[in-house]
């Protein structure tokens, strides 16, 4: 199993849409099994696939020595599984300081690893403990960032802190680009080897299909972006490793 993380020290920069599309061509495009965890007690991720419907209970993994296994829920998508964030996991941080166990969610991970190919992280911001976590538990980190300084601020803190460690890639990706902005053409000759997310409206229906863009819109340009995001992530993840 290889597991990704979609993640970024701000918010509002499309790490949910870019999470819950990655999963649905990972399972549907790649015919992947393919499980999406979300770590964002907003739990928006939960929400576009329609889950969330048992009781609160999704910090009970970290807490209760609960099996993940028993907290996964199926989706309407052959092969592609969920593990629903609700508010409980508003105190995730404090759990892990208080656990002081620093791999306990790759631990969590490693009971999955027979059951699916591919894990998708939908995580929260900032640097916190919820991070630490994920950057210890991560293969790849997807990192999204809007065309502007701000953005590009953030992404430049993340490499700094995982500076040191040196242990997880990171694959930064231009998200909701809106090519007629020149701040945007500025952004992306910059980075031109960066993959392109566009600024589409279609993106906003998922909300009200509560279904990956991919599963109604498949041929539209958003659809294709995700699809083409996706190829670049399978190459990255089974590539041959470099020997050090």
């Amino acid at each position: 199993m290889a597991t990704v993380a979609i993640y970024s020290l701000k918010g509002g920069v499309g790490k949910t849409t870019l999470a819950v599309n990655l999963a649905w061509c990972s399972a549907m495009l790649s015919a992947r099994r393919t499980l999406i965890w979300d770590l964002d007690p907003q739990a928006a991720a939960t929400f576009l696939l329609d889950g969330g419907k048992a009781k609160a209970q999704a910090q009970s993994v970290f807490t209760k020595d609960v099996e993940p296994a028993r907290l996964v829920q199926s989706t309407d998508f052959d092969r592609l599984d969920l593990i629903g964030a609700d508010t409980s996991l508003r105190n995730l941080d404090l759990i892990f300081h208080e656990l002081d166990k620093k791999k306990r969610l790759a631990k969590l991970l490693g009971q999955l690893d027979k059951a699916y190919d591919r894990m998708l992280l939908d995580c929260p911001p900032g640097l916190t403990q919820t991070s630490e976590q994920v950057m210890r538990a991560a293969d790849l980190i997807v990192v999204p960032v809007i065309p502007s300084p701000l953005s590009e601020r953030a992404l430049a803190a993340v490499e700094t802190h995982l500076g040191g460690k040196g242990k997880v890639p990171l694959m930064p990706v231009h998200s909701m680009v809106d090519r007629r902005r020149k701040l945007h053409q500025d952004a992306l000759a910059r980075h031109p080897d960066w993959p392109v997310i566009p600024a589409v409206s279609v993106v906003e229906a998922m909300g009200t299909h509560r279904a990956p863009l991919g599963a109604f819109s498949g041929r539209s340009a958003g659809g294709r972006a995700f699809a083409e995001l996706w190829r670049a992530i399978e190459r990255r993840l089974t590539a041959p490793k470099k020997k050090s």
